[in-house]
């Protein structure tokens, strides 16, 4: 689907809640329209910021565990993870620049 790494229930506790930097994750879905409408904002987004934070993708329909302990009731879900820890979501796609806002402000958070 794209140049996004892929985790699901065998790699999600490494890569997402044992990194050392803030993971952004995209809950998605194979039938999900936004989903594929969003995915080149978050593939330019891990690669302009990938000295600041990870971005992935979280197949929610393959995964239904890590979806339902997260409470992902929507697609596409982005949450991000920091310390193990979810610290910020939000439901659906955005445009860019209203998504680096949102992201910036909850990674002020965590300094």
């Amino acid at each position: 689907m794209s140049d996004l790494q892929e985790v699901d229930e065998t790699t999600f506790d490494e890569l997402v809640l044992r990194a050392d930097k803030p993971v952004l994750v995209e809950f998605w879905a194979q039938w999900c329209g936004p989903c594929h409408q969003i995915l080149p904002v978050l593939t330019q987004i891990g690669a302009e910021r990938n000295d600041q934070l990870t971005v992935v993708k979280l197949n929610a329909d393959e995964n239904p565990a890590i979806s339902a302990n997260y409470r992902v009731m929507a697609l596409p879900t982005l949450m991000l993870f920091h310390h193990g820890e979810p610290i910020w979501a939000v439901v659906g796609a955005r445009p860019k620049a209203k998504l680096l806002k949102e992201l910036d402000d909850a990674l002020l958070a965590t300094v």
